[in-house]
């Protein structure tokens, strides 16, 4: 089972592309932050970031309706890229998350746009686009 549920905050505006077929693709940075107590009793703290990808339509929504430092809840599947790195010529990967659904999260601010039924209501059709492949049709698919 391949499952990641992020709530976090926007580490830096959305940054949406778009693909020479005309799909959309946002990447999005999210900052989790975990806190606990040592046997001391000290409070520890600790960051994790999290890429994201948005493709379709989500793409677009959060690229409307969310900036840096937002909240946001995320849900998707892991997925790892690997390339070889052009200065050193070695071999280089992360992990990413490859969005399926996002909910708003914390509170509007006035000012604020939200679409009614949040992020529900910018996707009605509730399809899934896979990223696109080289001879890919662009039609996408459900996972």
């Amino acid at each position: 089972m391949n499952i990641a549920i992020v709530k976090g905050n926007l580490t830096r505006d959305p940054e949406l592309k778009y693909t020479p077929k005309g799909t959309a693709i946002c990447n999005i940075s999210i900052a989790v932050n975990e806190v606990w107590y040592n046997e001391a009793k000290e409070k520890q703290e600790k960051v994790h970031f999290f890429e994201v990808t948005a493709w379709g339509n989500r793409a677009e929504t959060i690229s409307k309706y969310f900036h840096k430092g937002k909240p946001i809840l995320v849900t998707g599947k892991l997925q790892q890229e690997s390339w070889d790195d052009k200065e050193t010529g070695q071999k280089r990967s992360k992990v990413k998350i490859v969005m399926d659904s996002f909910d708003f999260c914390g509170d509007t601010k006035a000012g604020d746009q939200r679409p009614r039924g949040g992020a529900e209501a910018a996707q009605p059709d509730g399809n899934y686009e896979e990223p696109q492949q080289d001879g890919d049709d662009g039609a996408g698919s459900p996972f």
